[in-house]
């Protein structure tokens, strides 16, 4: 995969906070709502260390969808307001790519897999007490908050550790 462009980075611990998701690949309309709804509530996070970098954490944990965090990472002193949560990252080693405006989603991550299972000295993060549902079980996002929502650019961060 000659076009395929990546780099190995190590992600410090953070902490996020925002809007959690639970629901089927059926259900997955009703995400994008959480995640503008989310974009439009960074205001209310007074401790928010990037307003401009919305998070998306997908962990595949059931066998028919996903839980997503729509999230931006926030310092200790951010209280969680009432209907949000909150999330920490430890630090981790992942794979980062971009994806670009203007192609297919599905393909950008398709590209990803094949180059995890077949080209990489890598395999993905997995918890050992944990039961994960996809080929990239864990699935890290980072958007700009000005994206064309119907066309978005972002990186992409699988968290990967040596075979």
């Amino acid at each position: 995969m000659k076009d395929f462009q990546y780099e190995i980075v190590t992600i410090p611990a953070y902490r996020g906070v925002g809007l959690k998701w639970d629901g089927s690949y059926v259900e997955v309309s009703s995400l994008g709502k959480l995640v503008e709804n989310m974009r439009i509530r960074v205001g209310e996070l007074e401790h928010v260390v990037n307003p401009d970098i919305q998070l998306g954490l997908s962990y595949h944990l059931r066998p028919d969808g996903f839980v997503h965090y729509s999230v931006f990472e926030v310092s200790y002193d951010q209280p969680i307001p009432a209907d949000m949560v909150e999330i920490h990252v430890p630090e981790m080693t992942c794979m980062l790519t971009h994806h670009e405006k203007g192609q297919d989603i599905g393909e950008t991550y398709k590209k990803v897999a094949q180059w995890v299972k077949e080209e990489s000295d890598f395999t993905p993060f997995m918890e050992s007490d944990v039961t994960y549902y996809d080929a990239l079980p864990i699935k890290h996002e980072h958007y700009p908050v000005d994206r064309d929502m119907n066309d978005p650019h972002f990186d992409i961060l699988i968290p990967v550790v040596k075979k």
